[in-house]
């Protein structure tokens, strides 16, 4: 399990993958997950605990200040939000903000719809291709982080949905600390390897100090190239999971 890097079959550079990367820009939300529209593009999920660093994680690589809304109430964000991305007359990937999770002080009933929502997408959503995972690089993996990587650990076996692990808030730790927690989470993720398909990353992130910023960049760019499979459709639900 290595940081993520651009595949040697498209070369592109940097400033060539930033470049694409800030052309994100809002298209929809939605608070159910029949309302999201089928445009056959490859989507890419952005999840994590609140507090963990995620819509700053988005708006540092589309370069857009209030592109996804870093509210001062962790567990406001109860829709999922999409963002087109690429070329304005021909998005190539939609961004996908989900609600964040494990924050315990919110109405029990609201979370558990939202949370429902967002379950309920990553184990249903047929364009889903990848998914990045946002995780305190102070804290590392949680028993709630890992739960949603169980979660949706048939779809990653399968390789249909990618996982990419940014530890965020880099810049808060010492070289020695940076380079232990990416040993330590790197081994634990190795435990999720058991098929060949199985595609996962882990990079250290800071949106402060733009650590990892052009890694996370390349490997979405590289999901960009990916293909979904046929819409299917969502008419029926799951029951969710509590995450």
């Amino acid at each position: 399990m290595t940081e993520p890097t651009p595949t040697p079959t498209v070369p592109v550079t940097d400033r060539e993958v930033l470049g694409w990367a800030h052309t994100a820009r809002f298209f929809t939300t939605a608070a159910q997950l029949h309302q999201l529209p089928e445009t056959g593009l490859p989507e890419v999920a952005f999840v994590g605990r609140s507090n963990a660093g995620k819509s700053t994680a988005i708006n540092t690589l589309a370069q857009h200040r209030r592109l996804a809304f870093a509210s001062k109430t962790p567990g406001r964000t109860q829709h999922i939000n999409l963002f087109h991305v690429g070329p304005k007359d021909a998005p190539n990937q939609l961004w996908a903000d989900l609600p964040g999770y494990g924050y315990a002080a919110v109405n029990r009933d609201a979370k558990a719809r939202w949370q429902k929502v967002m379950a309920d997408y990553l184990v249903e959503r047929g364009p889903l291709v990848g998914v990045v995972q946002m995780v305190d690089s102070r804290h590392g993996l949680t028993d709630l982080d890992r739960q949603l990587i169980d979660f949706m650990a048939e779809r990653i076996y399968a390789g249909e949905v990618r996982l990419l692990v940014l530890l965020t808030k880099a810049d808060k730790l010492t070289q020695k600390e940076r380079a232990k927690i990416l040993a330590d989470t790197q081994e634990q993720l190795a435990a999720y390897a058991l098929t060949e398909e199985v595609d996962i990353g882990v990079a250290l992130f800071s949106a402060l100090k733009n650590i990892g910023v052009a890694d996370a960049a390349h490997c979405l760019h590289e999901w960009a190239q990916l293909q979904p499979p046929p819409a299917a459709t969502n008419e029926t639900e799951g029951e969710g999971a509590d995450i």
